[in-house]
């Protein structure tokens, strides 16, 4: 399938919920693939992903609508290993079985978020991503994805005789090295707060706030108390240079990592990176040394050179991603 071909994501009225840390977002997708209803809610508001659930069917959907539901697709921020299912950096938990018996539901499918965002990166449109760097994607090939956003995402996507196969993992946590004296005098501070230093740890909305914190410390500068969205923030980051230093170390470590998965994958159908920080960063991230950091892996510097890289700025793409699943496992069933 060309990227930006939907031809296929038509099924019966359905849920779609992306269910995150900060933010629970739902949609309905119509009998024709197009989506309705969309709305966010900031997770910390509800007690459990049941109570989310249902302001959102109150507000938004009519009981008879509701009971027209046939199927339903959750990603979730957390790994899916069996029936039951808890979120990494909040605090919900649920029965899959359970939870599609409440919604009387004849399917339910539910899988880690970034296996989701994988799963749409197929048909995405080519003004739903921008390329940073060179390299041109070849068709068939793995395909990576990774975002940093309340944590750090990351999964795969892998072809199979009858489409694809999503890869999902929790590669966020896998242990972050440095490649140079500043990463490293970084990681030595970090080590001594935290037992473990993952990718994640500096490379999500927290650890913007670490990484900054560490930085200044190091230097023996006071830190000011900044959001990860202030210190991103264009009039701040220029003013301030821990904060430019910050999202600069930030944009280079996630190369990195983005690098890593592309050599692990294979992923010469490209390497995509999504979540709800790096789109925002537009030109500073395609002027930072990102692409630089993900080619930089010695002899493999050539092999990495030909694999693309995209920001991904279709704004829900775990939606997309949701709706694809749900029509192939419908027409697989057909």
């Amino acid at each position: 399938m060309e990227h930006g071909d939907r031809r296929h994501l038509a099924l019966r009225p359905s849920l779609i919920a992306d269910i995150g840390a900060t933010n629970a977002r739902f949609v309905v997708v119509s009998s024709t693939g197009g989506f309705q209803r969309a709305r966010v809610l900031a997770s910390e508001d509800y007690p459990s992903l049941y109570s989310a659930i249902a302001a959102y069917l109150d507000e938004e959907l009519p009981l008879t609508d509701v009971r027209r539901l046939e199927a339903a697709a959750f990603a979730v921020a957390g790994p899916v290993t069996g029936d039951h299912v808890a979120l990494t950096n909040r605090p919900w938990s649920f029965s899959i079985t359970d939870l599609r018996d409440h919604l009387a539901l004849q399917r339910f499918c539910v899988v880690n978020d970034f296996a989701a965002v994988a799963f749409a990166m197929p048909h995405l449109a080519p003004d739903e991503r921008d390329q940073i760097g060179g390299g041109e994607a070849v068709r068939d090939e793995p395909i990576g994805v990774l975002g940093p956003g309340s944590g750090l995402g990351v999964g795969g996507l892998v072809p199979a005789p009858n489409g694809w196969l999503t890869v999902p993992g929790e590669g966020g946590h896998a242990t972050m090295a440095p490649a140079n004296s500043r990463e490293s005098a970084v990681l030595d501070h970090m080590r001594a707060r935290f037992d473990h230093v993952s990718a994640e740890r500096l490379l999500s909305g927290r650890g913007l706030i670490d990484l900054y914190n560490t930085l200044s410390e190091i230097d023996g500068v006071p830190a000011v108390s900044y959001t990860a969205a202030q210190i991103t923030n264009p009039g701040v980051y220029e003013a301030d240079p821990y904060c430019r230093e910050t999202v600069d170390l930030f944009c280079a470590m996630l190369g990195t990592i983005a690098g890593n998965l592309a050599l692990t994958l294979g992923a010469r159908g490209g390497i995509y990176v999504a979540g709800g920080i790096v789109p925002k960063l537009g030109p500073v991230f395609a002027a930072s040394l990102f692409r630089e950091r993900f080619e930089a892996k010695g002899r493999m510097r050539p092999y990495l050179a030909t694999i693309p890289t995209y920001v991904v700025t279709h704004p829900f793409p775990a939606f997309l991603g949701l709706a694809a699943l749900l029509a192939a496992g419908e027409h697989a069933k057909a």
